[in-house]
């Protein structure tokens, strides 16, 4: 009964470690302290005027009177205006790359119109491409805004006129391009001209350029600021194992926020040099990037604005003082689109970004992760076919730990071997069990074997499973990347299923009896090595661990299909490895 009980257990734990492992292990730093008012900031960090007239990024909903651009702004248009309405209403500065299309609104300055050309909802020949940022008016604006804010006066005014949300900047030109900057400028009519330089690459960085020229005669000290703004809370993916919400670097720590966390909190912040703050998806990311030598301070900022919820990044960045006659200016980035890695570490290299390849959630096995991601790009080179990429991969890391498994197939040979001594002492001590234990560990000591040796290739596998679970499932390289037949999408599930037939029934069943092609020959595989294994002399243990590979095989039907190919091939190479050691010490198979 104990043994009964003991197995039960290790079943259940097996399980939970299955599903739990990841989840416990998340890649995740705690939050920073709420970061001290602009106005006590610390020595080295982004001074300010003092108290009482401290800057505040418009936007934010807490400082700031409600007019103000970004968050508690009423919409500029009814939420009731289509998307091409809005657009519509206002001039604009068109966006043409090779990889973004979309706009720069004038009446603001607002990047808040931006569509990913490669990158399409589905795999549908006549699907949409990605719609990234959204125009205010619209029920799920998302837009960057980069600009000046001046500190507040005794009696509450502002100690200089700079541009806001109503502001109708005039353009150099009407199109931006990777090769045709575009600069605004704004005249506020006190004396100080702004321009704003939008210049962008050929994938998903822009950079921001802004200038003040102070024809006064009094010098005027302002504070650059950018903002990611978004409105309503998105979808997610609901797996914990996945960072979606707000997110950052700052003194070399990233920090995550999730939605629901911030609601709770309103505000964190953060004061360091360099780093970036964005908001992420799955696959996409919009992100502030100030300039790297410049100590700025981050906050993360919710606010529910009648029945909408916005979420804010932004950062503040120290006093700039120009004096009359001269020009001063800052220097921003702002990364959107789409998160491929190596466009990411290209970044990161080329611009000095710190840990830019963190706005993937790479999960807490990141040393295996980012190697198994880079081994399967290149043998995708070599084949031209990812799914073939993991089938060799799996075989490059059978190989990798090929001496260990055959010493543990040996001992499990040698179990097999052993099992009918063994039956023959449970009858004989059936009754006794501390005398059974005590003739069974004779019994291994005198064969050479250990019982506990087969655990040893499932408890290999588990941390490259569960990194090649975060490849497939996080990074942008594995969506809609298609293997053979029915298999489109690797980092989807298996779409067949056995409970209609596979399409042969017109229902849409539950969840739980989604069972496609691949979960499974997974099962069947994972049945076939079981019969390889030692079999326990206990009957009820036998059943309860034929029952696992039906466990699994409904575990994994939900899995991304890349992974069962992965757990499927990996089975039949280890069924073939041990067949071939049980024939060699002549034990059958």
């Amino acid at each position: 009964m104990i043994e009964n009980k003991n197995l039960i257990l290790a079943v259940v734990l097996s399980v939970a470690v299955l599903l739990g492992f990841e989840l416990y292990f998340k890649n995740t730093t705690p939050p920073p302290q709420v970061a001290e008012t602009a106005a006590t900031a610390q020595p080295g960090q982004a001074p300010a005027p003092a108290a009482g007239q401290a800057p505040a990024v418009p936007g934010d909903g807490l400082a700031v009177p409600p007019q103000a651009p970004g968050v508690g702004k009423a919409p500029e248009m009814s939420p009731q205006a289509s998307r091409a309405q809005v657009l519509a209403a206002t001039p604009r500065v068109a966006i043409e790359t090779p990889r973004l299309k979309g706009s720069i609104t004038l009446k603001g300055g607002r990047i808040d119109d931006l569509i990913l050309a490669d990158f399409f909802e589905t795999l549908d020949k006549n699907s949409k491409p990605i719609t990234l940022l959204n125009p205010r008016g619209v029920s799920n604006a998302y837009f960057a805004e980069f600009g000046w804010t001046a500190a507040a006066t005794k009696t509450g005014g502002k100690t200089a006129k700079v541009p806001d949300a109503d502001t109708v900047w005039t353009a150099s030109s009407r199109t931006l391009t990777p090769d045709t900057p575009v600069t605004l400028t704004w005249d506020n009519g006190q004396g100080l001209v702004f321009s704003r330089t939008y210049e962008i690459d050929r994938n998903f960085m822009f950079k921001i350029t802004q200038a003040v020229a102070n024809k006064g005669a009094t010098a005027v000290e302002l504070f650059p600021y950018g903002l990611v703004s978004r409105q309503g809370t998105p979808e997610t993916s609901g797996f914990y194992i996945l960072h979606e919400g707000l997110l950052g670097v700052n003194n070399g720590e990233l920090t995550e926020v999730d939605y629901d966390d911030l609601q709770e909190k309103k505000l964190e912040s953060s004061t360091g040099t360099g780093g970036w703050i964005g908001i992420t998806d799955k696959y996409w990311l919009t992100a502030l990037l100030p300039n790297k030598d410049a100590a700025v301070t981050k906050r993360y900022i919710y606010r529910k604005a009648g029945v909408v919820d916005t979420y804010q990044v932004d950062f503040l960045g120290a006093g700039v003082t120009i004096a009359p006659g001269a020009t001063n200016s800052a220097e921003n980035r702002l990364f959107a689109g789409a998160k491929q890695v190596r466009i990411l570490d290209g970044y990161e290299e080329s611009l000095g970004i710190e840990r830019f390849d963190l706005a993937i959630d790479w999960g807490w096995f990141y040393f295996l992760t980012r190697p198994i991601f880079y081994g399967l790009l290149w043998l995708e080179v070599h084949v031209g076919n990812l799914g073939l990429a993991i089938l060799l991969l799996t075989v490059g890391i059978k190989l990798a730990f090929f001496p260990l498994a055959n010493k543990s197939y040996e001992s499990m040979s040698k179990m097999k071997k052993l099992q009918p001594e063994m039956v023959k002492l449970r009858e004989r001590y059936g009754d006794d069990k501390v005398k059974l234990n005590e003739e069974m560990m004779a019994l291994y000591k005198r064969e050479g074997t250990n019982p506990a040796s087969g655990c040893l290739p499932i408890l290999l596998q588990i941390p490259v499973f569960f990194a090649l679970y975060k490849v497939l499932f996080v990074t942008i390289e594995m969506r809609h990347a298609p293997f053979y037949g029915w298999i489109q999408d690797l980092s989807a599930p298996d779409p067949t299923n056995l409970f209609t037939l596979f399409g042969a029934i017109a229902w849409n069943p539950p969840d739980i009896l989604h069972l496609g092609v691949w979960p499974l020959l997974m099962g069947i595989s994972m049945f076939l090595q079981q019969k390889l294994n030692p079999q326990p002399t206990d009957p009820t243990q036998a059943k309860i661990m034929m029952f696992l590979p039906v466990v699994f095989t409904f575990l994994l039907a939900s899995f991304p299909a890349g992974l069962v190919i992965y757990w499927t091939w990996n089975n039949l190479l280890s069924i073939a490895q041990q067949w071939v050691i049980m024939r060699r010490m002549g034990v059958k198979a």
